[in-house]
């Protein structure tokens, strides 16, 4: 069907969603939004669907969200009648139609005899993950659109091990999907109150609870200096206030305070420009009140609470925006030493993070002999490996990380959890703060030891049906160009994710690549930089990554900016 067929059976829908009917009225006289909205169905990416709300097959809305789990439900069916009733975990966040997707979710997997838990008021996505794991479903449901701004809202699915699911799985849920002819018409019951729709909320929130005490290594540190340390909160109006505050009580923090005006769910997130906790603006509030405050560690959680940023006081009593790349080197940096130091490292110790993320994580892990593996950018990766380990018994897990502000540390949650994240980072703040110290300290004692590293991504937005063949031409141009230099350093090893080949330019051998397949390039480069490009999975988006080492900021700067260079030249017209 053309688009414009798919726009008129909407249309002609005799009993259409009010919500949508009006966005329908809404694309009238706009036929270039019309198009977008009808011209293909919102994909499975790295983390489900996601997309703008509104009206035709390209947006999420009830029908799509229905589409979506009606391919669900076919394949669990697949899976028996002991998959159907182990069921399916459902949560949401503060967004827009949220609470009415989940529940819709859950109306479409009754009527196909499949219990469904949903979750009584919003909750972070890393305790959806711990509730699969909980009950023991085959799968969840998270309703989240994690930092995009107010007008999206998404869909991510998870396996019954309480990752997201994996390419293999869901590949086969994109085909059922697929298959779904129509999506006005997929059935449901008629109301939540259905004997296979359970609600859940507080005994799983105390059970989660219970699981985090494993994440605090030193509970006298905390003890005594965890009463002495000041930290801001914010959960940017989204889902971390009601278990972040719990968690910090409960491990031992109690100078702690919540940015008033953004403690308040709210699907517009009012107070910033972007609900996203690794832009500077999403902590204007924060370093006001941490001003007031003198507070020693700002912390922030993005709407669904699975990402977390920070800011640290710095000399002069401001306050710095730290990296994902940074907050991760400063959490495995006291894991690692917190454990040697007192005799606990487990034996075949092993941290995992994505492939675009820092090398310096690599470096500590190197001083302390413990393991580093290097997975696809999407945390069902790391959660992947860790399964894997748990069924090898080869490795012990201690913590995944991604650049994104993704973080894990107990794997009781197989999704990154920025609840997690927040007390721990409490801790390490404690830590610094024992030697007088602020965590900004701490991270120049790092780079003192390992070198200076710094990490940049450059995400450039393509909308629309020209923005992805743009971004396709990119990645088909750059394929074929066979760069031999970025910013004047010469590429040494180039990896292409998508052939699953790389080559040594040094030795000019070829090797096959062990990881699974997908559209990423990676170059690494003589002095030790490395750059990577790929598309987001989730978003209209293509991003160029790169990380140096290098003597001094100025040093790293001056590396970036050349590298820089040799990007433009790759996304001009």
């Amino acid at each position: 069907m053309t688009w414009q067929q798919v726009y008129k059976q909407w249309q002609e829908f005799p009993e259409l969603d009010l919500f949508v009917k009006d966005n329908l009225n809404h694309y009238k006289n706009n036929e270039a939004e019309l198009e977008d909205a009808f011209y293909a169905p919102l994909e499975f990416g790295t983390a489900g669907m996601r997309g703008i709300i509104g009206a035709g097959i390209n947006r999420m809305n009830i029908y799509t969200v229905r589409q979506a789990t009606e391919g669900l439900a076919q394949l669990i069916i697949q899976k028996g009648e002991k998959a159907k009733k182990r069921g399916v975990a459902i949560a949401y966040d503060s967004r827009h139609q949220s609470p009415e997707f989940a529940m819709e979710a859950a109306k479409v997997l009754a009527c196909r005899d499949i219990q469904a838990y949903v979750f009584e008021s919003l909750r972070p996505t890393p305790e959806l993950s711990f509730a699969v794991r909980h009950f023991d479903c085959v799968a969840g449901i998270m309703i989240t659109a994690s930092h995009n701004p107010a007008a999206y809202n998404g869909y991510k699915v998870y396996g019954e091990d309480g990752g997201q699911m994996p390419p293999k799985d869901a590949d086969a849920l994109t085909e059922l999907v697929r298959k779904v002819a129509n999506p006005l018409t997929v059935e449901t019951v008629e109301n939540e109150h259905h004997p296979l729709i359970q609600i859940i909320g507080e005994k799983v929130d105390q059970a989660y609870l219970e699981e985090m005490k494993a994440v605090t290594l030193d509970h006298s540190l905390i003890e005594t200096y965890g009463k002495e340390l000041k930290l801001v909160f914010t959960p940017l109006h989204g889902t971390g206030k009601m278990l972040g505050e719990r968690a910090l009580k409960q491990a031992g923090f109690e100078q702690f305070v919540l940015v008033p005006e953004q403690a308040i769910p709210d699907p517009n997130f009012t107070t910033v420009k972007s609900p996203n906790p690794e832009e500077y603006s999403a902590f204007e509030y924060a370093i006001a009140l941490g001003k007031e405050e003198q507070a020693d560690l700002l912390i922030a959680t993005d709407p669904d609470a699975d990402r977390l940023g920070a800011a640290v006081r710095l000399p002069d009593g401001e306050y710095q925006v730290l990296t994902g790349n940074q907050l991760a080197a400063l959490m495995l940096d006291y894991i690692l030493n917190y454990l040697e130091t007192t005799n606990q490292m487990p034996k075949n110790s092993a941290v995992v993070k994505s492939i675009v993320s820092s090398e310096l994580a690599t470096a500590i892990c190197d001083k302390h002999q413990v393991s580093m593996f290097n997975v696809l950018t999407g945390f069902k990766f790391i959660a992947e490996k860790i399964k894997e380990f748990e069924t090898s018994q080869t490795h012990h897990f201690l913590f995944g990380f991604e650049e994104s502000y993704g973080y894990l540390v107990q794997p009781f949650v197989r999704d990154k959890d920025a609840i997690q994240a927040l007390i721990l980072l409490a801790e390490v703040a404690a830590y610094y703060k024992k030697q007088g110290l602020t965590l900004y300290d701490g991270l120049q004692r790092i780079f003192k030891e390992y070198g200076f590293h710094k990490e940049v991504t450059i995400p450039i937005t393509m909308s629309g049906i020209e923005g992805v063949a743009k971004i396709k031409q990119i990645m088909k141009e750059t394929r074929e160009k066979e760069l031999t230099e970025f910013g004047g350093e010469k590429v040494i090893l180039t990896e292409d994710f998508l052939s699953q080949q790389g080559k040594d330019y040094i030795t000019n051998q070829e090797h096959r690549l062990e990881l699974p397949s997908a559209n990423v390039l990676k170059y690494h480069l003589e002095d030790g930089s490395w750059v990577a490009i790929r598309p987001s999975g989730t978003e209209p988006k293509i991003k160029f990554y790169m990380g140096v080492k290098a003597e001094n900021q100025a040093e790293a700067t001056k590396k970036i900016d050349c590298i820089k260079a040799t990007i433009n030249q790759l996304t001009a017209d």
